[in-house]
Formats: structure tokens, C-alpha cells, sequence
């Protein structure tokens, strides 16, 4: 009897064991799908412009084979002026300031002083002596001509002629210098006050008067740059002086902006190592930008070895989670299998928004501001429209989805 009791007591407690095991399967099962489904999350069109969302393809980088180098922008010399009064005087109006906005051509200042009256007045008179003196010289000349006057009269007329022509083309180039046309120059326009005109387009940084002070000839009045030739100057070490050719690209961010890569080609190497044993690097900007400024802080990095591009995002595309990194897609076909369902019930359809999937995916390496990433095999890149921005506010969003279901 007992031996029967036990038999029952095992048998009752194995079929216990099956149904718990059945039963684990069921819900592993339930949470692999639910999980799946976890892998996705949803924003209305509202949520998605106020998270800021960019979306963006997957780019093929060189991230390989490159030197990491520091420098800055900076203008060439013939880009840079610094505007000086030729002659000294009085400022007696400047509307300078830092910043500003000139043209060639555009009035910036004006002179004051007695000194340029008397040059005028000087050349008026020059002017009508030269008159008279091409008068005497032409009757001198016939009178000597005819051996009537002495050749000595007429070689000293013919000098005062030409002395009084070189003293006028003196007073001449020092009108021009003030900027005073002597060809429309009359007694009526004589005046103490000159204009001082921006010799270029740019902008200026740096101004030393204002209005009332004395400026000398060396004095420096402003400084005026034009920014839109602009050039990156980088600083290699020594070490890597032989890697570098005339011609080879460049990707640089400014220190300032995050992300957003420039391109540039190596125009000239310097051939002066410094004391801190490195040498400057000249090198174009692709694509000249005119909100660029001089002594603007970079890094670079220079494509030295063979173009072996890879698969790369920004580094702020990826993101990290239980161990593992992710990338959000925008999955179109979720999003509107999903609207059609909730329609087919009845139930009023959701607004327009769109859906992502997350896709985890391997890391590689990271230089200037982009990761080489892995990706799945069969993933199709040309046509994956990637989050580039705001993708931790989707995984934040996906998290609270996931607390929210297991909740329930």
C-alpha cells in the first residue's frame, strides 16, 4: 500500500514539473517577442521636432593611415592691412569699430591739417609759373636759335623749366597720396581735411584713435582682414615630416564646433624646423566659408596612407546600452503597418509621426569626431536614413516604453 502511495506521490509531482517548465518556455517565448517588439519606438510628428531629430546616411570615411595635428586659421598677407596716414594730422572723424564691415574704397577717416593746404597752394602756383616758364623756354629757344641770345640764357631758362616740372610732379604724387586729385584741383577746393579709404574689403580688428588725436605717419590707424580667402596653418612634429606631400587632403573641425568636418589640401610645407622640432603646414580650404575667422583654434587630421574607407557615423549617432552599441534607423514600413492596424480595428488612426528600430552594431575606431561602425550582414546603407542627432532621446523614450510595459 505504501509502495503505492509513493508511486502516486512521484508521478503527481513530475506532471507539476512539466506544466512549471511548459510554462517558463511560454513566457521566455512571450518575452523574446516582446522584447523584439521593444526594439522599435514611436514619435508623433510634434515629439520629433521638439527633440530635435537629424537624420543622415551612413558615410564611407578614411579613418585610417592619418596624422593628428593641431593649428589655426589664418589670413595671408596680402589679405591683411594695416592702414597708416601717409602724412600726419588731426582725426577728425572715424565711425571705426572692431567688427565692422568695410569696402574697398569706403571713406573710414578723415585728416586734419594746415600742412595740406599749403601742398595745394603750392602746386596752383607751380602750376601757373610752369605757364609762364613754357613761354620764355619756347622764345628762348627760337632766339637761340637764330643766334640772337646767348646759349647760356637759354640752358638756364631750359633748367629752371625742367626743375619747376620735376618740383610739380613731386607736389603731384603727394596730392595722390593724400587722396586729392590734382587734375580737378582749383582755388576753391583747397582744404585741410582728407579722407582715408579702406584699400580692401574686410573686416576690421583692431582700431588705435579716435576722434581729435594726432596720428604720425608710422602711426597705425586700424587693421582691416579679409576673411574670405582664409587658410588653415598647422603645426606637424618632426617625426612625421616624411609622410607628408603637396596635395594631400585633409579633415578638420574648429574647436568651437562639434561635428562639423571641413576639408582642406596641402598647399605648402615649410622647410624651417622650430625649436619645439615641428614644422607649419599651409594648406587651402575646400569650401571657403565668411563666417570663418582668423587665429579660429583647429584639429586635423592628414590622409597619409592608402584610401581605405569604411563604414563611419558621428560618434553622437551611436549609443551605448547594457554592454552594447545601437544605431536608430527610421523604419517607415513599422510605422505604417502599425497605423493600418489600429485603423483596420476601428479605433481612430494615430497622427503622422514616424518610427525607428534599434540595430546594434560594432564599434571600430574614432578620430575626429566619427566612428567606424560594424554592421549587420545584409543591413543596406544606401538606403538606411540614420539618427545623427538626438538618438539618446530615443533610447531614453525606448526605456521608459520598455518600464512602462513590464509594469503591466
Amino acid at each position: 500500500m505504501k509502495a503505492i502511495i509513493l508511486k502516486t506521490i512521484l508521478f503527481i509531482t513530475a506532471c507539476c514539473m512539466l506544466i512549471a517548465c511548459g510554462t517558463k518556455e511560454n513566457e521566455a517565448t512571450a518575452h523574446e517577442e516582446h522584447h523584439d517588439e521593444e526594439g522599435s519606438v514611436e514619435l508623433s510628428q510634434v515629439q520629433f521636432t521638439r527633440a530635435g531629430i537629424e537624420l543622415g546616411k551612413i558615410e564611407m570615411k578614411n579613418l585610417s593611415s592619418t596624422i593628428s595635428v593641431n593649428g589655426v586659421l589664418d589670413a595671408p598677407p596680402q589679405n591683411m592691412v594695416s592702414v597708416s596716414a601717409l602724412m600726419g594730422g588731426f582725426i577728425k572723424s572715424t565711425d571705426l569699430l572692431q567688427g565692422m564691415r568695410v569696402k574697398k574704397g569706403q571713406v573710414i577717416a578723415t585728416l586734419q591739417n594746415t600742412d595740406f593746404i599749403e601742398i595745394q597752394t603750392q602746386y596752383l602756383e607751380s602750376i601757373q609759373k610752369l605757364k609762364f616758364l613754357e613761354l620764355e623756354y619756347k622764345r628762348q629757344e627760337e632766339l637761340s636759335k637764330e643766334n640772337v641770345a646767348s646759349a647760356k640764357t637759354f640752358q638756364q631758362v631750359s633748367s629752371d623749366y625742367n626743375s619747376l616740372q620735376a618740383t610739380i610732379g613731386g607736389l603731384e604724387e603727394k596730392l595722390k597720396v593724400l587722396n586729392i586729385d590734382p587734375s580737378t584741383l582749383t582755388k576753391s577746393t583747397i582744404r585741410s581735411i582728407v579722407n582715408i579709404y579702406s584699400p580692401i574689403n574686410g573686416y576690421v580688428t583692431t582700431v588705435n584713435v579716435n576722434i581729435g588725436r594726432f596720428v604720425n605717419p608710422q602711426d597705425v590707424i586700424c587693421e582691416i582682414v579679409d576673411t574670405e580667402h582664409l587658410h588653415a596653418e598647422l603645426t606637424v612634429f618632426e617625426k612625421d615630416i616624411s609622410k607628408l606631400k603637396i596635395g594631400q587632403k585633409l579633415r578638420f573641425v574648429l574647436v568651437n564646433e562639434s561635428g562639423k568636418e571641413r576639408t582642406a589640401s596641402i598647399y605648402l610645407i615649410n622647410h624651417q624646423i622650430s625649436p619645439e622640432r615641428t614644422i607649419r603646414v599651409h594648406a587651402h580650404i575646400d569650401k571657403e566659408d565668411p563666417n570663418l575667422m582668423p587665429n579660429m583654434y583647429l584639429k586635423a587630421l592628414i590622409e597619409v596612407g592608402e584610401n581605405n574607407k569604411t563604414t563611419a557615423l558621428p560618434e553622437q549617432a551611436i549609443v551605448n546600452a547594457g554592454g552594447k552599441s545601437y544605431i536608430f534607423i527610421k523604419d517607415d514600413g513599422h510605422g505604417h503597418e502599425h497605423t493600418e492596424e489600429k485603423h483596420a480595428e476601428g479605433e481612430a488612426p494615430h497622427a503622422e509621426g514616424f518610427a525607428f528600430r534599434a540595430i546594434e552594431v560594432t564599434k571600430g575606431i574614432t578620430e575626429n569626431g566619427f566612428t567606424e561602425v560594424f554592421l549587420p550582414e545584409g543591413f543596406e546603407i544606401d538606403h538606411a536614413e540614420v539618427v545623427i542627432k538626438g538618438a539618446y532621446d530615443l533610447l531614453a523614450k525606448m526605456n521608459n516604453s520598455e518600464e512602462e510595459g513590464h509594469s503591466h
